[in-house]
């Protein structure tokens, strides 16, 4: 009699090269959350002039439009992705919220736009809290800064891609193509997540294993849970520090992802189809490498010392404070030859900024799973992206517009209006230096107490 094969479990398939593969597949789950959350940047212009929109509507389809179910929605499917199978959760998520961005190129007003990123915004609150959780199983506590950072690079390609392909597609076929195209690749990426991807068991990355089954859900356990989430990242100092941090780290990023192209077209007179050529790559490479330097700099420290899991992140906010400065009040920016290409001053200048500004998300991300039980561990990431997202991805590009509106109407600055309001936001750097200072000072006492 044959012998009958022992069926392969999830956790024999969690191999090396597996851990590479999967990790590669939710950053390209990650990559097309950004590129269609961030779409909206480079087509401000002409939206404005098609739908006649003012600074304050643009600031609210590519904030609070998007941010308020994006940030509400993340927190119930967290914890649904804490009790079930994360990966199913993640593909239906990509496969929403790529369909309704390329829905978004059929709006014929600001309402229509309006529903359409709030589509945007349901689907994309599905993908990172069970993406956090499932990175977290896969890489233990010693990688885990590293694997986060890599998976940020979904921030920096997907806004590469968006800036570079939505300034072409825009120049060459109008805005609404670009909405097509940005958009209906992503149904292939939720293929590739179910049909190719595993559920890793709980804690397999700390030799954990999977815990006792849940009881069954009630209104009751559902409230005392969300609250138990916000309990605990404000109960421990240092997660609460990271989270001030990242929130106002965010508020500045969105702001300067929504409207630093047309920043550019305004203030300096450049065409889409020349900001995306230039910008994209600053944005994607150079601030992708800034996530992988931030993320492998902070591993390599917090060996020695476990304060460097924010350190590093506080050293590179206040570094790129000056560069950020010069970036927005320079008027008369030189340019130089290079193999016989003109480069202005201005791009040069942005190279620090994307590069330090990209160290946050990789250890912000891991300190928040590391300080927290495994079967939090989605909902903690749910809360975190909850307040970063509705305060800075929902009032940093909104906030931006009202300023620019009302320097404009109020002080008369025309174009340098958008410049103005880009620059004062920029400031809270600072601010959020402090934050992820703090949070150093705290975190050796709390980790070795046990999340």
């Amino acid at each position: 009699m044959a012998q009958e094969t022992a069926p392969v479990s999830p956790a024999d398939k969690i191999t090396p090269g597996y851990r590479s593969y999967a990790l590669g597949i939710l950053v390209l789950g990650y990559t097309s959350s950004h590129v269609d959350r961030n779409i909206v940047g480079i087509l401000v212009e002409p939206l404005k002039a098609d739908l006649l929109l003012s600074d304050t509507q643009i600031g609210f389809l590519s904030g609070i439009a998007f941010a308020l179910f994006y940030a509400t929605l993340g927190i119930p499917i967290a914890i649904w992705a804490d009790r079930s199978n994360r990966r199913n959760i993640i593909s239906g998520a990509i496969a929403i919220w790529s369909v309704m961005t390329a829905l978004c190129g059929l709006a014929n007003n600001f309402w229509t736009l309006a529903l359409a990123r709030i589509g945007v915004g349901i689907g994309e609150a599905g993908s990172s809290p069970p993406s956090h959780s499932m990175i977290a199983d896969l890489y233990g506590p010693t990688e885990r800064a590293g694997a986060m950072a890599i998976y940020s690079l979904g921030v920096y390609l997907g806004v590469m891609i968006g800036l570079f392909v939505g300034g072409w597609v825009t120049e060459l076929y109008g805005w609404r193509m670009a909405f097509f195209v940005v958009g209906l690749p992503g149904v292939l990426i939720a293929l590739l997540v179910r049909y190719t991807l595993v559920e890793p068991p709980r804690g397999h990355s700390e030799g954990a294993g999977e815990q006792e089954a849940h009881p069954p859900m009630t209104l009751t356990l559902f409230t005392g849970m969300i609250k138990a989430g916000f309990h605990h990242l404000w109960s421990k100092i240092a997660a609460r520090h990271v989270v001030i941090g990242v929130t106002l780290t965010s508020f500045v990023g969105y702001g300067g992802i929504a409207w630093g192209p047309a920043f550019l077209i305004r203030t300096h007179g450049m065409s889409p189809a020349e900001v995306g050529t230039w910008l994209a790559p600053l944005v994607g490479v150079v601030g992708g490498l800034g996530a992988l330097i931030g993320g492998k700099l902070t591993d390599h420290l917090a060996k020695k010392d476990v304060r460097w899991n924010t350190w590093v992140v506080a050293i590179a906010k206040l570094a790129a404070v000056p560069f950020i400065a010069v970036f927005y009040l320079i008027d008369n920016f030189a340019a130089f030859s290079i193999g016989g290409i003109d480069v202005s001053i201005l791009w040069v200048l942005y190279v620090p900024i994307a590069l330090l500004g990209a160290f946050y998300l990789g250890p912000s991300f891991a300190m928040i799973q590391t300080l927290t039980p495994l079967r939090q561990r989605a909902l903690a990431s749910a809360v975190m992206l909850f307040i970063l997202n509705l305060i800075g991805l929902g009032l940093g590009p909104q906030v931006v517009g009202i300023i620019s509106d009302v320097l404009r109407a109020d002080y008369g600055l025309g174009v340098d209006s958008l410049r103005w309001a880009l620059f004062g936001t920029a400031m809270l750097n600072i601010w959020a230096a402090y934050h992820y200072w703090a949070a150093g000072q705290r975190l050796k006492f709390e980790q070795q107490a046990g999340a």
